[in-house]
């Protein structure tokens, strides 16, 4: 990309950031479809207002979809679209680059009573 001005990360990363869009996201691409009540136990922080706030942002990027079925109780379930889809190796990329900073820092910190100046 030669010019930044033009640059659409900022674009992208409204989608997909936050504490739990990635999360939410993983879930959906490794597990497949999941009902609310499933993927609220798998992120056991977060609270079903934020979890619905979410996923309502996600269903309106088109990044995932929302099934109900008419029954009772009425039976809610999320996955991924095909266009969703194509985040997954952006997210597989962000998690492992994500592993490595941990590594990185670790080492830093192993070896950062050495690089400090004498007080």
């Amino acid at each position: 990309m030669s010019d930044v001005s033009k640059c659409k990360v900022e674009e992208a990363l409204e989608i997909v950031v936050g504490k739990w869009k990635p999360i939410i996201l993983l879930h959906l691409l490794h597990e497949g479809t999941k009902r609310f009540s499933e993927l609220k136990r798998s992120m056991p922080g977060i609270t079903q207002k934020m979890l619905t706030k979410q996923l309502r942002e996600l269903e309106e990027e088109d990044i995932i979809q929302r099934v109900v079925y008419p029954q009772v109780p009425p039976k809610v379930e999320y996955s991924m679209t095909e266009y969703g889809r194509s985040l997954g190796p952006i997210l597989e990329a962000m998690h492992e680059w994500g592993e490595n900073h941990i590594q990185h820092k670790n080492n830093l910190g192993c070896n950062s009573d050495s690089g400090k100046q004498a007080q």
